[in-house]
């Protein structure tokens, strides 16, 4: 009898977490943000890391590392969703939503479409596109442009972040281009790179880096845990940080 994926994921608990203090970095990559059969303990730890961590303190730990903060002040969250995972990029134009829908479909499951649109004008994602990309396993959709029908997204459980909202769209054209190298004010995004986004912000990092600020994000979560334990115990900011 074959073995399926399904039956190797149902031999494993992939809803187990470790505390932050055990949690080990060492050999993860990027590739581990999905379970694939073989990297159930970086999985797990990046999980673990991930779920305990914020926008700010990632960018931080990257800050430290490429004195880049990793950040694209312009893009906001519309639902105050959070969401990690890699990126499936797109470029088109703010009247062609119809690319929208291809990226929507050649994207792969737990992946997060990330658009650069020429301008904010028209709007090129909203309801329709978010439950057709929820429905396909996509995580998230990040847009460099303008999205509508906040009447929906704001309560949908699909995370959306975009620099600005407008009520029209334009045409179903389909002539933007799929999964290949973008920028956005300054920073070169490339397919499989990591984003994070959460109520303060987003933070996209190079795949090249992400081990060591994933390691590094570990390290400002666990500085900041025991600075609030100081703080707790009746040590001021000023104290702790030697100001005083």
């Amino acid at each position: 009898m074959s073995v399926t994926p399904k039956d190797i994921l149902n031999k494993k608990n992939l809803d187990k977490r470790v505390n932050v203090e055990v949690i080990d970095l060492s050999n993860v990559t990027v590739r581990d943000l999905k379970f694939n059969g073989d990297n159930y303990e970086e999985y797990i730890n990046l999980c673990s890391l991930l779920e305990n961590v914020s926008s700010c303190q990632i960018s931080d730990a990257y800050n430290g590392i490429s004195h880049r903060s990793g950040t694209i002040k312009s893009i906001k969250p519309i639902n105050n969703l959070k969401v990690w995972g890699s990126i499936f990029t797109v470029e088109t134009l703010s009247d062609d939503w119809g690319t929208s829908a291809l990226a929507i479909d050649c994207a792969s499951e737990g992946e997060i479409l990330f658009f650069k649109v020429d301008n904010d004008d028209k709007a090129i994602w909203g309801e329709l596109a978010s439950t057709c990309a929820k429905n396909n396993g996509i995580k998230a959709t990040v847009i460099y442009g303008a999205v509508r029908d906040l009447d929906a997204l704001l309560y949908m459980d699909y995370p959306v972040f975009a620099s600005n909202f407008v009520p029209n769209a334009g045409l179903a054209l389909g002539l933007g281009t799929l999964n290949q190298s973008i920028e956005v004010e300054g920073s070169i995004i490339n397919p499989g790179d990591f984003f994070f986004g959460d109520e303060s912000g987003i933070v996209v990092i190079p795949q090249e880096l992400f081990n060591k600020t994933m390691i590094s994000t570990l390290e400002v979560k666990l500085k900041e845990s025991n600075i609030i334990k100081m703080l707790n115990d009746g040590m001021t900011l000023g104290e702790i940080t030697g100001l005083r």
